[in-house]
């Protein structure tokens, strides 16, 4: 029987979905390296676009992409400020193309115009302004070669064929230095590639693999710059000398990973190192620049970021982050050390009763440290001391990856459930990154194992301390978080009154027999860290930790959503549940958007999904949801045949 419940509450007075999942007003703004042009990411005709703009006039800024349907999402200066590169795939199946924008006459050039292709860039570099460097996949699917392409004309010159390595490590020269590959043992290698065969220059053990990563070199191309976590837990910011693979550190924290780095835009070194536990700490390592992080600190509240420089160094574009407003944006004049206002990302949101996100630290029943992340909702917290006046329903967000983390700041997931009456908790079970390596490592081999567990003793914390009613507790999450939503229904199916999953897998042996193409060089990542689907005793054990031979077993309403061009978690993986869980009379409801990859990118789609979630969730588990509206219009949602539709939503689907 399901949990008993309030009953679900409309209520049109509730903070609008619009508003945290819409498109953002204006976001991410970049100085371009002469210092005169300011870039940004805003709607044009309702799909988010590139604007460029006088630095000393943003207001004057124009679109100079043109984008109909789905927005951009990352984009940056060459070095020649004529133009601006951004990248795009067609409905999320992540075979991206790098565009080139000729900024006096608006022209658009297609650098990588072949077929089934996914490119990325490489490097930009100083010395080579109008040239891009970019990786591709066009000779071989599974690997990328690396090409120098003309911005202006798309001409291109191959630098580097890839005879099997996972990517390879250029210096401003657009020279291939160093290639990384994987060992048998899952771990990795890098090696000298500039004479006439790879010679050995550094390698880290499986222990260290996703701890250590090569950030790069400066531009005298004489420094080697990399995250290293070997003889230490945590990953430090090195050097690596040339000649011996010497590590000498810069810096490093005992309790969290290198997160960042602040890099000199003329010399490339780097100048500040950030680490992250439960916030975010910047160390300086170049002195030069503490009187600007100084200056910056008193300009606002919130962590700060560094997000672009002129070449000369002049002018800086910085952001700041609180967890209960938006993102506010500046620029920086270096010289007179003023920061400007430029905007902020959603400004609607100022006037909101956003609650603030509280870091708090688990501890699992091994006693591994979870950092995790707390918001409830205004009303029950009025003394702001992170307990309610009594027990909530509450939502255990998970964070997809695994290799990834959940951080401090706004969360429009934390805000919109809060508002609607929940706590939400984020959780970094082990597995996650940024905590060291022995973190990260305890997640090997323990998906629907150990990773699981932390997930119930973080529920079960909320519990005891008073904040969830532990009949009303539901999980939600994308990618590997909703993997997580599966497996709390299958393993544990009385655990959770209700679960969401998006993007989630059913069967880790299907989903790693179906990797992209260009993922094949790092299966060895997977079968040391997730279970290795070429061997009998490896297969035995994805099976068994994978939801959907347990389908049966689900007694909880289920929601998932899925993207059919989704790359990585192919549709098969959503569609296998479902199929299960109807064969045997369980019901599921099921969302499925024909123009969508892994996750929902266009906010048409993101809209009409978090309509579905939230009047589903506050079916499972009472509370307050806001009527649907126009929150359908323009999204593709389509639900399959077999499946449920959330109660009292068929009109707004049909009407669409």
């Amino acid at each position: 029987a399901a949990p008993a419940k309030e009953a679900p509450r409309a209520d049109a007075s509730l903070m609008p979905r619009r508003l945290l999942f819409g498109n953002p007003d204006r976001m991410s703004p970049k100085i371009s390296p002469d210092g005169q042009r300011l870039a940004f990411l805003a709607p044009s005709e309702g799909v988010l676009n590139v604007w460029v703009g006088p630095a000393q006039d943003p207001k004057a800024a124009k679109p100079v992409t043109k984008e109909k349907s789905r927005g951009i999402r990352t984009f940056l200066f060459p070095y020649a400020s004529d133009h601006v590169l951004y990248r795009q795939d067609k409905g999320g199946d992540e075979n991206w193309h790098i565009y080139a924008v000729e900024l006096k006459t608006g022209q658009i050039k297609d650098l990588t115009p072949f077929e089934g292709i996914a490119a990325q860039i490489e490097g930009v570099s100083q010395k080579l302004p109008n040239e891009v460097l970019i990786g591709m996949n066009d000779r071989d699917k599974k690997l990328h070669d690396l090409y120098r392409v003309d911005i202006r004309t798309g001409g291109r010159k191959l630098v580097r064929q890839n005879d099997g390595f996972v990517g390879f490590v250029a210096d401003d020269d657009f020279k291939a230095r160093l290639a990384m590959r994987m060992t048998p043992d899952g771990g990795h290698e890098f090696l000298d590639v500039t004479g006439k065969e790879p010679k050995p220059f550094v390698a880290f053990g499986p222990e260290d693999a996703v701890t250590s990563s090569v950030l790069g070199f400066d531009a005298t191309g004489k420094t080697l710059y990399f995250r290293d976590s070997r003889g230490r837990d945590t990953s430090a910011l090195v050097t690596l000398d040339l000649r011996t693979a010497k590590p000498t550190v810069l810096a490093e924290d005992a309790k969290a990973d290198v997160s960042g780095v602040i890099v000199h835009p003329k010399t490339e070194k780097v100048q500040a190192v950030a680490s992250e536990y439960e916030r975010k700490r910047w160390q300086v390592v170049d002195k030069a620049i503490q009187p600007d992080l100084d200056a910056l600190r008193a300009v606002a509240d919130g962590e700060l970021d560094v997000l672009s420089r002129s070449l000369d160094d002049r002018r800086w574009t910085v952001g700041y982050t609180v967890s209960d407003g938006p993102v506010r944006y500046y620029l920086y004049d270096r010289g007179t050390k003023k920061a400007t206002f430029l905007f902020s990302n959603r400004p609607a949101l100022e006037s909101q009763p956003l609650t603030k996100m509280r870091p708090v630290v688990i501890k699992a029943r091994d006693g591994l440290e979870l950092v995790s992340y707390l918001s409830l909702p205004r009303a029950a917290d009025p003394d702001g001391d992170g307990k309610p006046d009594k027990p909530l329903s509450t939502v255990l967000l998970v964070h997809g990856g695994p290799w990834a983390r959940d951080t401090w700041g706004l969360n429009g997931m934390h805000q919109w459930l809060a508002n609607r009456g929940y706590a939400v908790l984020s959780v970094n079970y082990r597995g996650s990154t940024g905590f060291g390596k022995k973190f990260v490592n305890a997640g090997n081999l323990e998906w629907a194992g150990k990773m699981h567990n932390d997930l119930l003793d973080a529920v079960d914390w909320t519990v005891a301390q008073g904040i969830a009613d532990k009949a009303r507790v539901a999980i939600m999450g994308g990618s590997y978080g909703g993997y997580a939503t599966l497996v709390g229904l299958t393993f544990t199916p009385d655990t959770f009154a209700c679960g969401v999953d998006i993007v989630g897998p059913s069967n880790l042996v299907t989903l790693l027999e179906s990797i992209p193409p260009y993922w094949a060089p790092m299966l060895e990542l997977f079968a040391k860290r997730v279970g290795d689907p070429r061997t009998e005793s490896g297969r035995d054990l994805l099976r068994s930790r994978s939801p959907l031979y347990l389908a049966d077993k689900i007694k909880r309403p289920l929601l998932i959503g899925q993207g059919a061009n989704d790359p990585r978690v192919k549709q098969a993986e959503s569609d296998q549940i479902v199929k299960a869980m109807t064969s045997k009379g369980i019901p599921v409801t099921y969302a499925l958007y024909p123009d969508e990859g892994h996750g929902f990118a266009r906010p048409e789609n993101a809209l009409s999904f978090n309509a579905i979630a939230e009047t589903f969730l506050a079916q499972c588990l009472g509370g307050s949801y806001q009527p649907v509206g126009d929150d359908f219009k323009g999204s593709s949602v389509t639900v399959p045949a077999g499946a449920e539709v959330v109660h009292g939503l068929s009109a707004a689907l049909s009407g669409r």
